[in-house]
């Protein structure tokens, strides 16, 4: 699972230690899919939840806070899945978004973090 977080939402996170975005598919409410980020202080490791439609990826409040206020790019961890018989690991991902210069249009470009390399990525 990846996040990719513009300024403006890393602010937030930095500031209120959440952000929420939702993904609409259609009218209804069960169309939707929502993801809440959230800095948490009990939180020892990166972890994620599902339920009702709704991803929530939960951040020890020390790194959340280390990954806002450095020029740090990612935060990565793993968790194990029980999934019937096997165990699968869910690969976490959450990435400052720098701007995409191959795409000067991308109206996330604006509020996006200046790209170290110069690509698009």
């Amino acid at each position: 699972m990846r996040l990719r977080l513009l300024r403006g939402e890393v602010e937030q996170f930095g500031k209120i230690g959440r952000v929420v975005e939702t993904i609409r598919f259609g009218a209804s409410p069960a169309a939707q899919l929502s993801y809440i980020l959230e800095a948490d202080g009990e939180a020892e490791q990166i972890n994620t939840f599902f339920a009702d439609n709704q991803i929530t990826v939960l951040v020890p409040e020390k790194a959340a806070r280390n990954w806002v206020e450095s020029d740090e790019v990612s935060l990565r961890s793993e968790q194990p899945i029980e999934n019937g018989d096997a165990e699968n690991i869910l690969k976490i991902l959450i990435e400052k978004d720098f701007v995409c210069l191959d795409r000067k249009d991308d109206p996330d470009n604006s509020d996006a973090f200046p790209h170290p390399t110069g690509k698009c990525g």
